[in-house]
Order: C-alpha cells, then structure tokens, then sequence
C-alpha cells in the first residue's frame, strides 16, 4: 500500500546492510588508498618523473597493487561475515541465496556498476602485471634495488663491454620456463637479503647459468672464422721512472667452425667438431685434474694431471664453451696492477710523479674494512708522499676512482676473489689444463704448452724497440731478468701486490 509505514523489523532490515562492519569500512579503506597511490605513481612512471629512483617500480607495481588487493578481500571478506551474522540474528540459521533479479532496476543498477567496476579493475591488473614482468627483467631492478649485494656487480657492469646487455639475457634467458625458474630463484635470495644471510662476496661462477650456446652465441657467431687479433699491452714497471714496457702481440683466435676456415687457435676448444669435458676439483673452476677431448671420427683422449688417477663422477664433468675463459664477460674487477697501467697509459695519472704506480698499487692493495677507510688511507697516503707535487691531485682522483669502481670491502670484493681465465697473467687461466703436467695415457702432455702456441710477440720494450716487428715472433723477453729460469708462471708475480716485475 502507497505511504505504509514500514514495520520496525523490515526498517532494522533495512538499515542492516551486510557492508556497514569495520572489516569492510577496513578494508575500503586500504583499497582507496592503495588506489590512489597505485594512479599517482603510475602517472609517475608513465611521466618519467620516478626514473631515477630505483623503487618506483616495486612501489607502483608491487606493493600498491598488494595492498589494493588486500583491501577489497578484507571488504569482501567483512561483508561475508556481516551476512551470517545477520542471518543467525534473524534466526535463520543459515544465510539465504543470494538472488539478483535484472527485472528490478536496483538490481541492474548494482551489477551494472559492479560490473564496470571489475573492468577497471581488470585493466589496471594487467597493465600492472605487465609492468611488473618488465620491472622485474630491468637491470635496475637486478642491480639497484639490492644495491649492497648487487651493487659491485652493477658498476663492473656499466664499465664494460656488455653494458648494453639486459642483466636477464644471460641470467634469465627466453621462454616462460627460464623467467618461472629465475623467479623461484629469486625467492630464495629475496630470503637471504632479508634475513642477511648471504655470501660475501657473491659466489662464482654460477653453477645453473644457462648454456653459451644459448645465450652468448645468439651474438657471437662461433662459427666465424676469425684469424688472428693484434694487441699492445702497455704497461709501466714498478721503478722510479714509471718505465714504459709495452708487447705488441697477435692472438691466435681461429675459429671453431669449419664453414669459415678450418677449426683452430683459441676459439678450436668450442668446436663444433670437437667436445672438450673437465673436471674440476673446486667450486671456481681453477683446479682441473682431468681433461677429456672427443674429436669428430670419436676418438677420445683422456689427459690427468700428475698425481690424480680417479675416474670423476660423470654428474660432475662439465662440457667446455664460451663461459669457461670469458669467466668474466660484463663483471670485471681490474687488479690494481691493470688499473694502474691503464690510468698512466691514459694521462690520468702523472708520470712524473716518482714510483706513482708503485705507491698507488699497494696502497690499493692493503685490506681495509670500510669503503670510508680505504678512501681516507689512499686519500692520505697519496698526499703525504706527494706533497705540493705537480699532478698529485688528479693522481689522487683517479686512484679513488680506480678503488671505487673496483673494490668493495662491505660485500668483501676485488678482482682477486674472482679469477680471470681469459689469459694467463693474474690467474693461471689457460694454464689450468695447458701447464705441461696434463698427460694422456700414451705419454703426451695436452697439446699447445708453449708461448707461441696462443700469440705470436711482434715487438717489446719502449720507444724504437716497439717499431722493430718481427714477423715470425721474438721470445718473450721479461723486463726483470733476474727471473728467467725460476719456472715461474705468469700469476705468480702478477697478483696486484709483488710489484718487483
């Protein structure tokens, strides 16, 4: 009947609705919020406004979205608890079905702008969770975000040759699998970030990074024939004068294919006709008791090094490619004995000063606990050696420059907690198998054991010595010839702290 006053229990039915609890108020709450901090970053983002900070992405992507989603479960979940309440007051017992009937405009009204609702909800969902994907595959995220434990490795990344490479190419790799498997990984770092339980430094190689033939070698065509790669190493010896002693070399790259050329120098121990294993007795990958080498007929030729006699668990014989001695492609730490050549090379650092390489390099040498102190002792050092000197203050820049681009003591990283086996000089490297101590079964020393078998000298020395090339190759000539005859490998010396060389 029109204008009837409606009973006091339809009236209190009326007024309680199943969305007026404090779990929903709650909720409402936190989901608006999250809202408007999820538009107001991603305007950011979109803007460009947030680019320099590294968690903008995390913020916008991640946590808001979080909370969003938090926020209408709990409205949800409040209006849920709310309707069995009402249902036992009303002495019901059980809570009745919910009915919608679009023959009544209230009902269409509601599911019209629930329906709306949820569209924009769903649109904000994917273009968050795309968002989310890419922010995960950035190198600000891999590099930044965990800036203490990643942070070594992100500036010897930016300084190198493969800057331009997404960290995700050669960590993640393609496909739906690699990035799954990448993220489970990232769990478990997630949980030793948090709970600091992580390694210093970071260990290495990693033992589960993807194959070079399917990360690499989409760049760099193995099959290429390459010949031969001029070099001058210019370096400086430790004396008074700074003396100049520069070798003028051609590396013997080859090729490992036979569509180019046929299959030979360096580049032959990845192959495609030959299979080179090994076993390495520890974690780096420095100490390799065993070698086996398959040529293309099959024939197989095994070489142990003296002493070590076992058969290796085949689980643990590893195929050699690309990574095996570019170890360290995008994440180089120089040894202070290299950055210190390379900054006088440059004019960086002046000549003049007397033994400036000398002192520069054990000063960088020494341990220190904190970045602060390793700076202030450098810093000090240089300063008092050099006081009022011509030159001493960009001397000191870039020794600074030299130490914070390549060590970092709070994650307990240089160059020499992470060999280089591209070479023979820091790091046995090459010498690993090539030492001459490898021998088959028949006697025979694994093959190419002498200096020319990887580089040919053109010239050595300073000044007119350098311009006198030498087409077949001169014997390396060290310019401390006291040494000769010692049976001193290259790394004995060439460790960043005996600077007699």
């Amino acid at each position: 009947m029109t204008g009837q006053t409606p009973s006091p229990d339809s009236a209190g039915q009326a007024r309680q609705s199943i969305w007026r609890n404090w779990y929903s108020l709650a909720g409402a709450i936190i989901a608006s919020g999250s809202l408007f901090a999820f538009l107001f970053l991603f305007t950011l983002d979109m803007t460009g406004s947030g680019k320099s900070n590294p968690y903008m992405g995390i913020l916008c992507y991640v946590v808001a979205p979080f909370f969003l989603a938090c926020g209408l479960a709990l409205v949800i979940g409040g209006a849920v608890r709310r309707r069995h309440e009402l249902a036992i007051l009303r002495g019901l017992g059980a809570p009745q079905p919910l009915a919608i009937d679009l023959s009544r405009e209230r009902d269409r009204r509601i599911l019209g702008v629930f329906g709306g609702l949820t569209m924009v909800y769903l649109l904000l969902t994917a273009v968050g969770s795309y968002q989310t994907y890419e922010y995960t595959e950035s190198d600000t995220f891999c590099g930044m975000v965990c800036h203490t434990v990643m942070g070594p490795e992100l500036t010897a990344y930016h300084r190198f040759a493969h800057a331009r490479v997404a960290c995700v190419d050669c960590h993640v790799g393609e496909g739906a699998a690699s990035y799954i498997n990448a993220k489970i990984n990232g769990v478990r770092q997630l949980y030793a970030i948090t709970f600091n339980t992580f390694s210093r430094p970071i260990p290495a190689p990693i033992h589960n990074l993807r194959p070079a033939r399917e990360t690499c070698e989409h760049c760099h065509w193995p099959e290429k024939h390459t010949g031969n790669l001029e070099r001058t190493l210019n370096r400086y010896l430790a004396d008074d004068a700074n003396t100049p002693y520069s070798v003028r070399l051609l590396l013997k790259v080859g090729g490992s294919g036979s569509e180019h050329g046929r299959p030979g120098g360096i580049h032959w121990h990845t192959s495609r006709d030959t299979k080179v294993e090994y076993y390495a007795t520890d974690d780096k990958r420095q100490t390799i008791p065993w070698v086996r080498v398959t040529d293309k007929s099959g024939a197989v030729t095994v070489y142990r090094k003296k002493g070590y006699k076992d058969n290796p668990d085949p689980r643990l014989v590893r195929q050699m490619d690309c990574i095996d001695c570019h170890n360290r492609p995008a994440h180089r730490y120089n040894s202070p004995d290299d950055a210190m050549d390379e900054a006088i090379y440059l004019g960086r650092v002046d000549r003049a000063l007397p033994a400036v390489k000398r002192t520069a390099v054990d000063l960088l040498a020494q341990p220190y606990a904190t970045r602060a102190e390793g700076e202030a002792r450098i810093s000090d050092g240089l300063r008092k050696k050099y006081a009022g000197a011509k030159g001493v203050d960009g001397a000191v820049a870039e020794v600074l420059d030299i130490y914070r681009n390549n060590f970092f003591p709070e994650m307990k990283v240089d160059w020499s907690k992470y060999p280089e086996n591209i070479g023979h000089l820091d790091s046995p490297g090459c010498f690993r198998c090539h030492d001459g101590d490898h021998k088959s079964e028949s006697g025979g020393p694994v093959p190419a054991t002498a200096c020319d078998s990887c580089h040919v000298i053109l010239a050595q020395g300073s000044g007119a010595d350098l311009a006198k090339l030498a087409p077949n190759g001169v014997a390396f000539k060290h310019p401390s010839t006291d040494i000769d005859g010692l049976g001193l490998s290259c790394s004995d010396c060439h460790n960043g702290k005996n600077q007699e060389n």
